[in-house]
């Protein structure tokens, strides 16, 4: 095939960052509809509680907060990983032991009119995984988590507060809540910032991007022990694949490729994404049928043994962009590196006639 034009890595950084966004808030609302709320709010908190336990402390130690008192430390850590995400959050120190943090709207991982269908029993497994263990994290028992708002529950802002108590808390004191209690205003002035040296335009752009593949990579492995082998098909793959139908539009016109065409047309919308994920790519035309081999992916990075769960959840994804592309052609995949180089290999076809 001949070198196509090269596209812009800070759109195919933007595409890659909204596209899964879109698949991680479409895992949990199809969890939510299709297994329950409980079986969902179980799938949030160990996700949350997965990130936490990798991101936490390496996070505070890249962002300067390691001296920190630790309620400001947490609460400073959500403000900035946060905004490095572009998600809006606020930050109002009280005193060296409380600290507050507001996620105001428009709530970043229920995107558009998904807030609707999220319960508040999700919002409390999201902070049963992260906010409230975040003194365990730090070997500190005494710091707790008092939330105070959740937009789930029709508030304005998902609202709280780190505070340092005067003895150890026992696990179930850690996440309180105190609905009637109001945080202070915001005030930027004394709010921290992100060095312009540290973290330069091209930095932020690809840490947004890595920040929403990062709650999908974690999710599905843990999607496969929550749910089960025949639960990932019938619930996470058809999720994957409605939304990859929804979105492939605007993915393709973000970066700048026909969202409609032969396989080929749509083997250059999938180098371009896989290439915003950070893999490497190469493309071969045989005939109506092309040929994508995608290094790792970094999306599959830490699957382990639910690797070919992941993979065929996430598969989902390109099946539904590829329906809305031309729903004449096929797509299959499978490994194509080793145990030291994973890769896989996306073919695209025509379509058997009478396949399903």
């Amino acid at each position: 095939m001949d070198a196509p034009e090269a596209i812009d890595d800070t759109r195919a950084w933007r595409a890659v960052a909204d596209w899964h966004h879109a698949a991680f808030t479409g895992l949990v609302l199809a969890t939510i509809v299709r297994c329950g709320t409980p079986v969902a709010a179980e799938l949030v908190e160990r996700v949350f509680a997965c990130q936490r336990e990798v991101r936490f402390l390496d996070g505070l130690r890249k962002l300067g907060l390691g001296g920190l008192p630790h309620a400001v430390a947490a609460a400073q850590y959500h403000y900035l990983s946060n905004d490095v995400g572009g998600v809006a959050v606020q930050f109002m120190p009280e005193s060296d032991r409380k600290a507050w943090v507001r996620y105001v709207p428009p709530r970043w991982i229920w995107a558009g009119t998904a807030l609707c269908a999220v319960p508040d029993e999700i919002t409390v497994a999201m902070l049963r995984g992260w906010h409230a263990r975040n003194g365990e994290s730090l070997g500190n028992p005494r710091l707790g988590f008092v939330c105070t708002k959740t937009t789930t529950a029709g508030d304005a802002a998902l609202e709280g507060y780190y505070l340092e108590h005067d003895r150890p808390l026992s696990p179930h004191e850690r996440l309180r809540f105190a609905r009637d209690e109001d945080g202070p205003e915001f005030d930027p002035a004394k709010a921290p910032v992100l060095g312009s040296v540290s973290w330069p335009r091209e930095r932020l752009e690809k840490a947004r991007r890595s920040y929403a593949m990062e709650y999908l990579r974690t999710a599905l492995p843990i999607a496969a022990e929550v749910l089960g082998a025949d639960r990932m098909s019938d619930v996470v793959r058809r999720a994957m694949r409605q939304v990859g139908m929804q979105h492939h539009r605007d993915a393709a016109a973000a970066l700048g490729v026909p969202a409609h065409g032969d396989a080929a047309a749509f083997a250059r919308f999938l180098e371009a994404m896989a290439r915003g994920q950070g893999d490497t790519v190469s493309v071969r035309q045989a005939g109506d049928a092309v040929r994508v081999v995608q290094s790792g992916p970094r999306l599959l990075d830490g699957a382990g043994a639910a690797r070919g769960a992941a993979r065929d959840a996430w598969a989902g994804l390109w099946e539904g962009a590829l329906a809305a592309h031309d729903r004449g052609l096929a797509l299959h995949v499978e490994e194509a590196g080793s145990a030291d180089a994973p890769a896989l290999a996306w073919a695209i076809s025509p379509r058997v006639r009478g396949a399903g």
